[in-house]
């Protein structure tokens, strides 16, 4: 039993050696009887025998909770001493020191009661040994920690130099300490203008778990991948892919892009192993680089339009010629990738010139436009040009129209109105412009040679004559004396 005393309180010993508490007005009460009697010598001697009598030990408490007591306290400070050597083999090259505040109440009392291996022990239990790092903030949040300040520097360096050369990264440091104007870029020639750490980062010494200081080269992983660790999902039984991605907070396109060979299509086993883990970088580089270099001008087309061509026909009035210039770029990259290229400067080295083409809009009803129109009115194309019954068909056969007038497809001068053995009853329009059409197996003819039709003039009434098995139009174009596939002007 152990007791304290206040201020305002004495303390006297009992019979059977335990203390005994007197309110104020007693200590007076005796004092006075002391000093009337004229014994202050004894009454003094008789509290150097009672303190002599008294042995100290000390009430450990750590975080306000107590712990034990123990007879001699230095053996708190050797314990602690010991933990933290015993740690220094594991944790190597690291500054430790011990996590707790133990403090220390004395108290006298005449005959100590102490257990101090259980109270040893229980403080070891309760010794926590904490590391001096430097902390890695990342918008006022620590990302990792490292063993000091130059380790600090040293990640933040081998995070940058995954996305530049070491050799822009010494240009920009280089330029940090001098004032001096750059030389002027010349064509062919780039360099790194800026490197901006889109984040809030900064390092403070702060105390950690030993197991918390990541090496330069762990926090340098950490960082560039945002993560501690990859994680990976089990599929189960009901499970599909938005649901597993939602669940992980990443979208079904994510997903699928860190599982290699899983589509949307896929069907999940229950059992199979997912990556749920999206590497995103702690930490964003925007790299500013001044580009130069000598281009071409591309020209452009332009089409003017004249009366003085015929429609269809057209002439290039100016040739076109590229242009050249010297082009100064800022280009922007975001962790390695491009995000935009700005133009900040041109200087003309040599002017283009566009190429100007004339397109004829002059229209007389002999010549041809070179736009074919459809020569009947509506049906099928009941046999396409190409090979038959053994020897070549010519143009294309169209029947079953809506009716059986048949037109001419462009404007033109008839040179042939009459029959023509297999063809029967046919006629041809020469359309001034190297294209001539026939029309064969008509009825009857309502045209004669030398009449100039422009498009869409009657030239006959679809018929069965010649060489023909029903009633139908056998159309043929031919460009410069050769004979074309038909569908491939007709519009």
């Amino acid at each position: 039993m152990f007791w304290k005393q206040s201020k305002e309180e004495s303390t006297v010993l009992s019979t059977d050696g335990l203390p005994v508490r007197k309110t104020n007005v007693i200590k007076k009460a005796a004092i006075t009887v002391v000093l009337l009697s004229g014994l202050s010598f004894n009454f003094a001697f008789a509290n150097e025998t009672a303190d002599s009598n008294l042995a100290t030990i000390y009430h450990i408490y750590t975080e306000g909770q107590y712990v034990g007591a123990i007879s001699d306290k230095s053996q708190i400070d050797q314990l602690i001493k010991k933990k933290i050597e015993a740690s220094k083999s594991q944790f190597d090259g690291l500054s430790l020191t011990a996590g707790n505040n133990f403090s220390f109440v004395e108290e006298k009392v005449f005959t100590p009661v102490t257990d101090d291996a259980a109270t040893l022990q229980q403080v070891e239990d309760l010794i926590e040994v904490n590391a001096n790092a430097f902390a890695i903030s990342i918008n006022n949040e620590v990302a990792a920690y490292v063993k000091d300040l130059d380790a600090y520097n040293e990640v933040l360096r081998k995070v940058k130099l995954n996305y530049i050369s070491e050799e822009q990264l010494n240009f920009l440091e280089a330029r940090k300490n001098t004032n001096d104007t750059l030389p002027e870029l010349k064509p062919g020639e780039t360099r790194i203008a800026d490197l901006i750490v889109k984040e809030d980062v900064f390092g403070a010494t702060m105390v950690a778990e030993p197991e918390e200081v990541l090496s330069v080269d762990e926090a340098v992983k950490r960082l560039l991948t945002g993560v501690e660790k990859q994680e990976t999902y089990k599929v189960q039984q009901g499970d599909v892919i938005g649901k597993i991605a939602n669940a992980y907070g990443i979208t079904t396109a994510e997903l699928l892009s860190i599982n290699e060979g899983l589509t949307a299509d896929s069907t999940l086993k229950i059992g199979q192993e997912l990556n749920v883990t999206v590497l995103r970088p702690a930490i964003h580089f925007e790299a500013y680089y001044e580009r130069k270099r000598t281009e071409d001008i591309l020209y452009d087309k332009i089409v003017e339009e004249t009366d003085s061509l015929f429609k269809g026909d057209t002439k290039v009035k100016t040739e076109g010629a590229k242009g050249e210039r010297v082009a100064t770029y800022v280009i922007k990259k975001v962790n390695g990738v491009q995000t935009s290229m700005e133009m900040t400067q041109e200087e003309i080295t040599k002017q283009v010139q566009h190429q100007v083409t004339l397109k004829g809009t002059k229209v007389i009803p002999s010549r041809g436009n070179g736009s074919f129109a459809w020569p009947a009115q509506g049906g099928y194309i009941s046999s396409h040009m190409g090979h038959r019954w053994g020897r070549m068909h010519k143009g294309i056969d169209i029947a079953r129209p809506s009716g059986f007038t048949i037109k001419a497809s462009d404007n033109g001068v008839v040179v042939a109105a009459g029959w023509d053995g297999g063809l029967g009853k046919r006629v041809i329009v020469d359309h001034k412009n190297g294209y001539q059409t026939v029309y064969g197996h008509l009825a009857s003819i309502s045209v004669s040679v030398g009449q100039t039709v422009p498009q869409g003039t009657k030239l006959g009434v679809m018929g069965n004559t010649g060489r023909s098995t029903g009633t139908h139009l056998h159309f043929e174009v031919i460009k410069n004396g050769t004979h074309i596939n038909p569908m491939s002007v007709l519009r």
